[in-house]
């Protein structure tokens, strides 16, 4: 953060090991992701160029501990997706669904030996990794999976459709969420490459295209088969839907702060445009309207960080609930959106461009306002915080 957006001077309660592992990140992104990332944007093609430099950044694993994994704090682990998504969302989201939702979902659930077998690998970025939870029947409501499991033998047999999965159709590693056909509890199941760079027999991954944002980051639909995965394969602390949970909440926050990271770059491009925009024989950023969006945005993304900053701490002593994580990324996801919105209204028709990096940024938060939990889902677990009655159906919970 800087001067411009780093308003309450947030940036001076960083520990000297938080900022250089923010500056390292930082460095990364604007010098290799920047200068070529609007070109993979549009093609809807992956940087896989990029993968040798962020492996030796030392990031991957973020907090996880031991097995090759830097075991960060929390808001270290935070400047990261912070300084990524700051430049662009794609590697965010690769970012994310490898560290956090992959090896985290070993890395709690799996056993010495199954953790000591994948994630080494894995944070070198010598195996990517994906997570399998999403339905196309059960988004919001992703508790009513339907792709089962059943136990034959020394195998595991799976079948089911998944959707929006990142980086399922070139992963190494793939979590694979499904439904015990024996006694309906859910559990996960690692998905392997064969010895020969293949997919077993009954694993189809098909690209999802025609996207508007996170173009970078391929997203596919899978379609599983009679599907055999090995016994050993099956992750061994995982055995009801509630591990899922679990997992998910162990890496609450990061889409808050991604949201400040797209929010960030869409205010100090409008700044630095308004600046040096000439119109009517000077700057924009002359007009009073200009600064009136300007300041305003700038009270939005300070509030932004003053949550961000918030829960990260309260993750940090193990007091974070499902409630407070929902109310910081319905607020930020709402307001990121907003800010960016309006950082492509002062560009004017330059907003349009690739090139100023706005509308990328602005399409992508179209993406965040969705996962995760979309703002109306959130909306409803804090009204059920504040009244006890769940409006998913209408049970009271207090």
């Amino acid at each position: 953060m800087n001067d411009i957006t780093d308003f309450y001077l947030l940036g001076e309660s960083l520990n000297d090991t938080q900022r250089d592992i923010q500056l390292r990140v930082r460095k990364f992104a604007r010098e290799d992701v920047l200068p070529v990332i609007n070109d993979y944007w549009e093609r809807a093609a992956f940087p896989f160029e990029l993968l040798p430099k962020l492996a030796k950044l030392n990031v991957v694993g973020t907090f996880i501990e031991g097995y090759g994994c830097p075991g960060m704090d929390r808001l270290s682990a935070a400047m990261v997706s912070l300084e990524m998504s700051r430049v662009d969302g794609s590697m965010n989201t690769f970012l994310g669904v490898q560290s956090g939702l992959t090896m985290g979902s070993i890395a709690l659930l799996g056993d010495e030996d199954q953790k000591n077998h994948w994630l080494p690998a894995m944070a070198k970025i010598e195996k990517i990794g994906s997570f399998a939870l999403t339905e196309p029947e059960h988004g919001s409501d992703s508790v009513a999976l339907e792709t089962s499991a059943r136990r034959e033998g020394d195998h595991w047999v799976l079948n089911g459709k998944k959707r929006w999965i990142g980086n399922a159709s070139y992963a190494d590693v793939i979590v694979l969420w499904a439904r015990d056909e024996a006694d309906g509890k859910v559990q996960a199941f690692v998905v392997e490459r064969n010895a020969d760079g293949s997919y077993p027999e009954g694993y189809n991954a098909e690209v999802i295209t025609g996207k508007i944002g996170k173009r970078a980051i391929l997203q596919p639909d899978i379609t599983i088969t009679n599907l055999k995965v090995p016994a050993e394969n099956k992750l061994a602390e995982s055995s009801s839907f509630k591990d899922v949970g679990r997992v998910l909440m162990n890496t609450r926050g990061n889409a808050s702060w991604e949201s400040l990271g797209h929010a960030i770059a869409a205010y100090e491009c409008a700044v630095e445009y308004a600046k040096g925009r000439i119109q009517f024989g000077k700057a924009i950023a002359s007009f009073q309207l200009v600064q009136n969006k300007l300041a305003n945005m700038l009270a939005e993304l300070t509030a932004m960080q003053l949550i961000c900053f918030r829960i990260t701490n309260l993750q940090e002593q193990g007091k974070l609930t499902g409630p407070m994580a929902s109310l910081a990324k319905m607020h930020t996801a709402q307001k990121a959106r907003w800010i960016c919105a309006e950082a492509r209204d002062i560009l004017g028709g330059n907003g349009l461009l690739l090139e100023y990096h706005v509308a990328r940024h602005m399409t992508d938060m179209e993406v965040v306002h969705t996962y995760e939990g979309t703002d109306s889902i959130q909306s409803l677990i804090l009204g059920r915080e504040i009244t006890g009655i769940s409006a998913f159906n209408g049970a009271e919970t207090r």
